[in-house]
Parts: C-alpha cells; structure tokens; sequence
C-alpha cells in the first residue's frame, strides 16, 4: 500500500515563495483586529520607514500594497505614465517578457531590446536607443534585475550609466522580485524612480504583500508634477493601485483599504531578522550559497543557463540538462520521490533546464539537502554523473568560505 503520509519537512527550493524563519510564523499568527484603532499605526507607521533599509534607500518613499509583485509592475506604470507613452525595455526571460506584455496591454508602446535568454539587459544598446530618442519620446526604461526563468542578474548601476551618458530623463522602473533583500540594491545611488518588490522572495514571507519604493522624481511625476507623461491630462488608470489613496492614509498610519494584517506583522519580525544578520552579511551569504551550488553543477559536468559568470544570479541557478533528459521529469522525480521541489523551466526553456533557487532563509546544511536530492534525481533520470560529486564540490566549497564576513 502506498504511504499516506510524507515525513518531514518538504525541501522548497524553488525561487520563491521561499522558506520562512519559525519566528516570523509565529509572528503572523495574530487575532484579527482593527486596522482603524487609534493603535493601529504604532504596528503600520515604522514599516513605511524600516523597509528603506532594505531598498538602499532613505530618499525614497514606500507603499504596502495587499498584492502580488505583478500588481506593483502595474501600480509604477499606471501612476506615472499616460496613454500612448513610450516606454523601452529589455526582454531577455519570461518575468522581463510578463512586464512587457503589460504595459502593452496598458496601452503604452513598448521599445523591446530582446536580448538572448541566459544573458541580461544590455547597457550600451539601452545607452544607443535614448541618445538616438532627441525628442524624448521615451518616458522610462523597464529592466528586471533578477531573472529568475534563467538565472540571469542584469547591472543596473550599469544602465543608471547609461541613461546619464544619453543625458535622458528617463524614468527607471527596477523588478526587484528576486534579488531585493537578498542581492546588493542601491535605490538612490543608482537613482532608481520605481524599485517593486514583492514579500515571498527575500522577504521571506508568504506571498500577498507588495512593496514599492518610489523616488522623490517619480512621486513628483505621479503628482502631476513636470517630467513625465504626454502632457496631456491622460494618464493610465489606477484606482486600488493608486499612490495618491495610498500616501493620503499612510501619512497617519493607516491605509485606504483592509490591508494585509498578519502579512504587516510578519514584515516587522521580517526586517528585524534582517538588521539582525545585517544587510551586508545577507548578501554576502547569499553568494556563498550561489557560488557553492556553482560548484556543485560543475562537478556533474552540467552548465548554467546563464551564459557568462557576469551573470550569475545569486538567487537562483537555472541549470541545463543533458541532451535526451526532459527536465520535466527530474522535477517531477525530485518531488515525488524526495519531496525536494526545484523550479521548473518556464516558456522557451520549458524541459530544459530546472532551477535550485538558493534565496531567504538557509544556511549550508539546508542548501547541501537540495543539491544531494537535485543529484540523486538527476542520476535516477538518467544523467550520468558521479554520485556524491556535487555534494562534495558544494561541501568543500562552504568549508572554505564562512556565510559571514569576520
């Protein structure tokens, strides 16, 4: 008879939703109260404040949004930009050609860079396309930081480059799903207008809360201010996502409508945890764990499909299977067979590779399970390689290399 009952803990390494610390469980766990109590903003106010810390940012100013990454792609969109707006992004994996496809379906015209999947939005193409745009046409530049269909980490310091070279106003819109509280982001040094976020990833929350950092440029813009859209008073719809409602309540500690009450309780203890570890030492852990999944794919004689070491991503690593093996499958075996989940792959990578997402909360032991049921899976399938190989690359690399700095 077939066992009922699965013991122990699943292994979640998929990039997201991620695994969340005990205390931030149990954080969550609360009695339902009222978010129009004269208390209610000592738990709301500080979290507008507090969040900064995680975007690289003190000039900026944050909105909580009860909703997906994908509801704040829309809310940067529709609260600065007008009807028939140009905008450019680069296209390069599926979560980079999602947003595209929105700001289509807004009815913005979209310049898309398509770049090859396994590498990144390129700064001297975004660089070309604004010099050659003298009558700036172009009203933002769209790039995701982290690709997670592909593993693939784009230089955005590099792009701010590029549009200062071009001398462009630009707006500069950041997906930083993947990679915010977990890779380095630096809001206002690289002058990021809108930086989204989303609460399931770096966070290491459920998934339901939706972050954005807004420049003082942007919010100008959203307010009716010079410097953005057609100038004409046709400006995209917004109305849950608008930031005027949001501001106008946050400012006392409330908000517009119901918000997510255990999600705001776990982003407290969320960005406690976090200016425990400091934020320096949760990046510097982050690529610790990458590189040792690195090495571990490199001792199965597997690539990434990240094309260049310029590109790793430190959050996820998407790897190619061998030539006959369906990706799929190994997936499907980790699953059922190790109760280990690993990313599949998504649209033109589809059974061709699958994906060890190594962000939020882990340490060496939680990774070295992932990486010992990736390769008993990989064997199971039908690969060739040689059992304990990648443990061993991965174990002797985290020996060496301490998840935080002394």
């Amino acid at each position: 008879m077939a066992a009922t009952r699965r013991p122990g803990r699943n292994h979640l390494f998929i990039p997201g939703p991620t695994t969340m610390p005990d205390r931030i469980i149990r954080a969550m766990a609360v009695q339902s109260e009222d978010h129009r109590s004269p208390s209610f903003p000592e738990l709301a106010k500080p979290l507008f404040q507090d969040a900064k810390m995680v975007f690289g940012s003190t000039e900026g100013t944050v909105i909580l949004f009860p909703s997906s990454g994908t509801g704040i792609w829309e809310s940067a969109l529709t609260n600065t930009l007008c009807r028939g707006d140009t905008v450019l992004a680069a296209r390069f994996g599926q979560f980079s050609h999602l947003w595209v496809d929105m700001a289509q379906r807004l009815g913005l015209e979209v310049i898309v860079q398509d770049e090859e999947w396994g590498t990144g939005a390129d700064p001297q193409r975004i660089e070309e396309a604004l010099r050659a745009d003298t009558d700036h046409r172009i009203k933002a530049v769209m790039v995701v930081h982290n690709e997670t269909a592909t593993g693939v980490t784009s230089d955005v310091g590099a792009v701010r480059k590029a549009l200062d070279a071009a001398n462009h106003p630009a707006l500069l819109f950041v997906d930083g799903i993947s990679s915010i509280g977990s890779l380095p982001f630096k809001m206002d040094e690289w002058r990021v207008d809108c930086a989204v976020a989303g609460s399931q990833k770096g966070f290491m929350l459920p998934a339901g809360l939706g972050l954005i950092c807004i420049s003082p440029k942007a919010l100008k813009i959203a307010e009716g201010g010079p410097g953005g859209g057609t100038g004409r008073n046709d400006r995209l719809g917004h109305a849950y996502f608008a930031w005027k409602d949001q501001l106008g309540a946050n400012a006392g500690g409330y908000f517009p409508y119901t918000p997510a009450l255990p999600l705001l309780y776990g982003l407290r203890e969320a960005l406690a945890v976090m200016r425990e570890e400091g934020m320096e030492n949760i990046y510097h852990r982050h690529h610790v764990l990458a590189e040792a999944t690195r090495q571990a794919v490199a001792a199965w004689g597997l690539k990434p499909c990240a094309k260049e070491p310029k590109w790793y991503s430190d959050t996820v690593t998407a790897i190619v299977v061998p030539e006959g093996i369906d990706a799929a499958k190994v997936i499907t075996h980790a699953f059922e067979r190790y109760n280990l989940s690993l990313g599949t792959g998504l649209s033109k990578v589809a059974g061709k590779v699958f994906r060890i997402g190594h962000l939020g909360d882990l340490n060496e032991l939680s990774l070295l399970g992932a990486i010992a049921g990736a390769e008993m899976a990989l064997i199971d399938c039908g690969v060739a390689l040689t059992p304990g190989s990648g443990v061993a690359a991965a174990s002797s690399y985290l020996r060496e290399n301490p998840l935080h700095k002394a």
